[in-house]
């Protein structure tokens, strides 16, 4: 599989006057690929799947925040 991350870079105007930005980056739902849910997809065991928070790891996206990069508040 694939990484769930895409980047993508902003348009940067000559007389931008805020300091450029040399890309972004966002999240892709795994979920946007499967259409319908086939028979017999494999699923994590339920301790597994609750930390996971799916039962199916087709649809499992980590989720990793950038609030505390780059020594944030608290």
């Amino acid at each position: 599989m694939e990484s769930q991350e895409r980047v993508w870079k902003p348009y940067r105007g000559p007389f931008d006057p805020c300091p450029p930005i040399p890309f972004k980056t966002y999240i892709v739902p795994p979920n946007l690929f499967i259409p319908f849910q086939p028979p017999g997809l494999p699923q994590f065991p339920l301790n597994e799947a609750l930390k996971a928070g799916t039962l199916w790891p087709a649809l499992f996206s980590p989720y990793e925040s950038k609030a505390c990069e780059g020594g944030g508040k608290g």
